[in-house]
């Protein structure tokens, strides 16, 4: 029995012994060591993170829906592969850096729509409303093709590029007259003037032509009525369309005094005039976007100095352009 007692007593303290030897190498392995995970992409080691999950879901999330804009999700054909380890405190994890390596081996797949003309992809727009909405206005305004507009839902991982609803309309809007394509054609003139101060809303924004100062204004001017103003500026300044449209005017020669000349026709019956130019640049039937070069200042017609003669016009009425310029 007494045999028996030593042995129990000797095996009590060995196992003492071990539990505390044990403890301490646990407290000098959580002293030096914390656990993490390992992460490995496509076979290769890319870091560690501490958070598993929450690294996971964020590559979850950009998955599904990419990182904003059109971008509708992201293809990836392989996961991140976690494995657990203990790791030196003194090593940082490189959770950012991991996303990013991901996020870049994906295929970004954007959702737009497209409008169609006649079965032909022409403009894409960012969403289903701005595309219904561009149709109707082309509607409204009775554009030739207006029938033949549909709208496809499309999913590519080419990012096309989104146009604004004043550029599907100048793009898609055909006129139900023909209009012949010739570089001139005969000069449109304004039929009448609004002479009171009334400010007619036009539907469209309009920006300056040229850069200048205004040198003759809108109105009774040498016992006649002056249909538009006079911006002064150097000869070959460069005349930009005022707003989107076609060309309906593009006639060199006298001109009744307007030189040589350029309409452009901005829908529901909104037309601007530059008159004087030393050049034309632009033909009658073509399509112009805001800001496209159309024609240089000069001398031209009537005219006492280099200087675009501008005018704004409603159904054929012409109004003050300071009412909406300069």
């Amino acid at each position: 029995m007494k045999k028996i007692l030593i042995h129990i007593r000797t095996s009590i303290k060995f196992i003492s012994v071990c539990v505390i030897a044990l403890l301490l190498i646990i407290g000098a392995v959580a002293f030096i060591y914390k656990p993490t995970y390992s992460v490995s992409f496509n076979g290769e080691f890319i870091g560690y993170t501490n958070d598993k999950s929450n690294l996971q879901q964020k590559i979850n999330d950009y998955i599904e829906n990419g990182d904003g804009g059109n971008m509708a999700f992201v293809q990836l054909d392989t996961l991140p592969e976690y494995s657990l380890c203990l790791l030196k405190k003194d090593i940082q994890t490189n959770d950012d850096e991991i996303y990013n390596i991901v996020k870049e081996a994906g295929t970004p797949y954007y959702k737009y729509y497209a409008i169609l003309d006649a079965g032909e992809e022409k403009v894409y727009v960012a969403t289903f409303e701005e595309a219904e909405s561009c149709i109707n206005e082309l509607k409204e305004k009775n554009s030739k093709n207006k029938d033949e507009l549909t709208i496809l839902e499309k999913y590519e991982a080419e990012e096309k590029q989104l146009v604004t609803k004043e550029e599907v309309i100048s793009k898609l809007y055909e006129k139900v007259e023909l209009v012949p394509l010739q570089t001139k054609s005969a000069v449109k003139y304004a039929s009448s003037v609004n002479s009171s101060s009334k400010k007619i809303p036009l539907g469209i924004s309009l920006i300056k032509p040229i850069s200048g100062t205004v040198t003759s204004r809108f109105g009774g001017r040498w016992g006649s009525t002056h249909k538009g103003i006079d911006i002064g500026a150097a000869k070959g300044t460069k005349i930009k369309a005022a707003a989107s449209g076609t060309v309906i005017t593009s006639s060199t020669g006298y001109n009744g005094g307007y030189g040589n000349y350029i309409v452009i026709s901005h829908g529901n019956g909104v037309e601007t005039a530059y008159g004087h130019c030393s050049a034309l640049y632009v033909k009658v039937g073509q399509k112009v976007s805001q800001g496209d070069i159309i024609a240089a200042v000069g001398n031209t017609g009537r005219s006492f100095g280099n200087h675009l003669h501008l005018e704004i016009r409603v159904n054929g009425v012409a109004q003050n352009p300071q009412n909406y310029l300069y």
